[in-house]
């Protein structure tokens, strides 16, 4: 026969009370160990605003909130391990590293993402591999930067619109940055006649090149045969533009346009594809009747006059169409990491 359980409480009181005795005989090591923990917090504040770190930190206003957090946090974590000694815890110290060893791992996997952006922030702040305003195509997105945060690089595109992208990206990726070397080349080619004078060809693209506004003498406009095509020959154009005076799309435009009006006044032929058709009659199929004429082919329209005065200048300066936004935006952005004064890769 199983024996009655019996709830004793003469003996639970007993227990609370000797606990009681036990909290009251170390309340003054646990105000002690409060204190020392203040103290601590206190020391860890005092010393991440020395001037050691701030040279450490130069002007990067992240990098030295980083490092006083850090040193808040370490000091006050020293305190708090001293603190748990004084108390005789050293079971409890144990178990306080370990958990948090444990916890350190979980979040890492948690918040990896977060983590590798907020580490490639500070690796892009420390080395900065542009600047404001620079024009970039970073992973194959184009724009202006705008700010660099602790997350994500800021930029506009070159419609407008913003762009943030993860610093771990920009960091991993391919940049190609415009702006670091102001002279910028392009090419485009032109057609031209498989019976023309190449030489002459080039010769009047180069003089028609170095006439527009904006194009740099150094390096020079240059042309050479590309390719000899179905029914023309692919004659190549290069030539630089600074891009802080001129704007480079329409410095491109304005050479295309020139050099195709300079060969044809050259009298040079610039044909179209040509295309060639056989027709085959299948037997039994009807044939014109005879003395049906076949009709002439309908004349070329005749080329519209030159427009009076000559052909109208065209403004190649460079534009500031995004300046205004730009400015606009980063008053709003109260977290920038970019500084001119920084060292650049």
């Amino acid at each position: 026969m199983a024996t009655p359980l019996k709830f004793e409480l003469a003996a639970v009181l007993d227990q609370l009370q000797q606990e009681g005795i036990r909290l009251l005989a170390a309340l003054p090591l646990l105000l002690l160990s409060v204190l020392l923990v203040w103290l601590a917090w206190l020391l860890g504040r005092w010393l991440g605003r020395r001037r050691l770190f701030e040279h450490v930190a130069r002007s990067n206003p992240f990098l030295r909130s980083l490092m006083r957090t850090t040193v808040q946090w370490v000091v006050t974590g020293i305190g708090i391990l001293v603190a748990l000694e004084i108390m005789n815890a050293t079971a409890m110290v144990g178990a306080v590293l370990g958990t948090a060893g444990v916890l350190g791992v979980a979040l890492g996997f948690a918040f990896k993402d977060i983590l590798e952006n907020y580490l490639a922030g500070i690796l892009l702040s420390l080395r900065q591999p542009f600047a404001q305003r620079d024009h970039v195509v970073i992973d194959g997105n184009e724009g202006i930067v705008m700010a660099l945060t602790s997350r994500a690089t800021v930029l506009m595109t070159l419609d407008g619109n913003h762009l943030r992208l993860p610093n771990a990206l920009v960091f991993r990726g391919v940049t190609l940055n415009y702006t670091r070397n102001p002279s910028r080349r392009f090419e485009f080619d032109v057609g031209v006649g498989v019976n023309e004078d190449l030489v002459a060809a080039q010769r009047l693209g180069v003089s028609a090149l170095a006439g527009i506004e904006g194009m740099l003498a150094k390096p020079p406009p240059r042309a050479f045969i590309a390719a000899l095509g179905d029914s023309s020959v692919q004659v190549r154009f290069h030539g630089w533009v600074d891009q802080r005076s001129h704007e480079f799309l329409i410095v491109r435009s304005e050479a295309i346009r020139s050099v195709k009006l300079a060969l044809e006044a050259g009298g040079m032929d610039m044909p179209e594809p040509i295309y060639r058709v056989q027709l085959h009659q299948s037997p039994g199929s009807a044939v014109a009747p005879a003395g049906h004429a076949t009709p002439a082919p309908a004349a070329k329209p005749a080329p519209l006059p030159a427009p009076v005065g000559g052909i109208p200048e065209v403004d190649t300066r460079a534009t500031s169409d995004l300046d205004e936004q730009i400015d606009r935006d980063r008053h709003t952005n109260d977290q920038d990491l970019l500084d001119d004064s920084a060292p650049r890769e």
